[in-house]
């Protein structure tokens, strides 16, 4: 049976950013719904639901929800809508196509937790975004959608959106308070937690564009429709996106039963790979999580198969295909590149990690790496991250894992390129260095 789209059903209707189209379609039925209901049965209601954070580590909301002080007297809610990971384009998609379907989700969300503001911190680069966002914003405010007693209930919601200023590390939810509130993205020590002393020091909940959008589905269909899609620990509709060589780029949704291969191969997705290409290895959520070879495809793109792959997770199921053309180096270096640029250098182990990380790649990218350098680049995976205990945030984690993969998953083939490398190439790259 073919799924039919519930995330993705308003794309590619006609005037789908507007409120007129987005009510003749059903929407807002949910929130009316929603808010003759108590707080604590859409807690409940998306506890059941068992929907787990899209934006990367996959925390259920419901629960998260549910950690916010019962004595609190003010509670905020931000929207994470900064999409950083790199090559994600999911929660693009959902606010340039049907910006309403989100709001509905925040002012659900907002009345389960009774949050009295919602900000929605907008990745910068979106511009076009931002403003459809904000005509949508406007609809909702002048329709009674959101501002004073809500459809004539005694809730009240103000949103704003802000702007940041291209930081990936402001995708950590303690990282995009800090931008919030005006200084610079650097994530906090935890405890406490956003849950107990998040933005402006009061109580805070974090969600992704995705999560909430899948919020008004859940209060509309019920928690039993949505486990009813995709495995038990996966439950609910997934936006999945895929870059490359493929003959079909673009985002696509699917209940999390479909697998890499799938992704790539399937004629409703990636459609097969173009002529003369062959999959050398994917990067499949994200480039934090890590990478697959060619014998890996089968992994399920859900929240539990992918460490059975040595993958830190799903993270935000966006793939990057990479061809047999590709020379593993430069994706080596590129990985460590981007993350010794977006370290924010706070803690010591990821800023000297990331950039040492980035220098050994790139000696090896070009032709001058030694074999020992392969070792360096584990041990010092090693010895960075959250995990560990080692780091204030995950963004050392996220920069290991890829180098790590790759090194591990593709090692024969780099060190054949090591021993294949000019002779005295090292010896005139120090020279040019020094």
């Amino acid at each position: 049976m073919a799924f039919e789209p519930v995330l993705l059903r308003n794309r590619g209707v006609e005037g789908s950013t507007s409120l007129a189209v987005y009510e003749s379609r059903g929407g807002y039925r949910a929130a009316r719904k929603a808010l003759k209901m108590t707080p604590d049965e859409i807690i409940e209601e998306v506890k059941k639901a068992n929907l787990r954070g899209r934006g990367g580590a996959g925390f259920p909301a419901g629960v998260k929800w549910g950690f916010l002080p019962k004595d609190r007297t003010r509670t905020l809610l931000c929207v994470n809508a900064d999409e950083s990971e790199p090559p994600t384009f999911c929660n693009r998609i959902l606010m340039e196509t049907d910006p309403h379907q989100l709001i509905e989700g925040t002012i659900i969300a907002a009345y389960a937790t009774q949050s009295q503001v919602a900000y929605i911190y907008i990745r910068v680069e979106f511009h076009e975004q931002f403003h459809i966002v904000q005509r949508a914003v406007d609809e909702a405010y002048a329709k009674g959608y959101l501002g004073k007693k809500i459809l004539g209930s005694d809730f009240s919601l103000e949103c704003y959106l802000h702007r940041g200023a291209g930081a990936y590390v402001c995708g950590e939810e303690t990282g995009l308070i800090e931008s919030l509130e005006g200084k610079r993205g650097w994530p906090r020590i935890k405890p406490p937690f956003p849950a107990v002393e998040g933005l402006f020091r009061r109580p805070t909940v974090v969600n992704n564009v995705e999560t909430l959008c899948c919020v008004p589905h859940i209060i509309e269909r019920g928690a039993d429709w949505f486990t009813g899609i995709g495995p038990p620990h996966s439950t609910g509709p997934k936006l999945f996106c895929i870059s490359g060589p493929v003959k079909r780029p673009g985002c696509y949704e699917s209940p999390m039963t479909i697998t890499v291969r799938d992704l790539i191969e399937r004629d409703d997705m990636g459609g097969g790979m173009l002529p003369s290409k062959k999959v050398k290895a994917v990067l499949p959520g994200g480039a934090s999580m890590g990478i697959l070879s060619a014998d890996e495809l089968d992994m399920k793109m859900d929240f539990e198969d992918p460490r059975k792959y040595a993958l830190l997770g799903l993270g935000t199921a966006a793939a990057v295909v990479i061809d047999d053309a590709t020379d593993m180096r430069i994706v080596l270096r590129n990985m460590a590149r981007f993350y010794g640029t977006e370290s924010c250098g706070q803690c010591t182990q990821c800023r000297e990690g990331t950039a040492w990380m980035h220098k050994i790649a790139t000696r090896i990218a070009m032709d001058a790496g030694r074999t020992e350098d392969l070792d360096i680049l584990l041990e010092t995976a090693r010895n960075m991250g959250m995990m560990p205990g080692l780091s204030i945030c995950g963004l050392p984690d996220g920069a290991t894992y890829p180098i790590e993969t790759i090194v591990k998953k593709f090692r024969g083939e780099l060190e054949t390129a090591i021993r294949g490398q000019p002779v005295g190439r090292a010896q005139d790259l120090l020279k040019v260095l020094n």
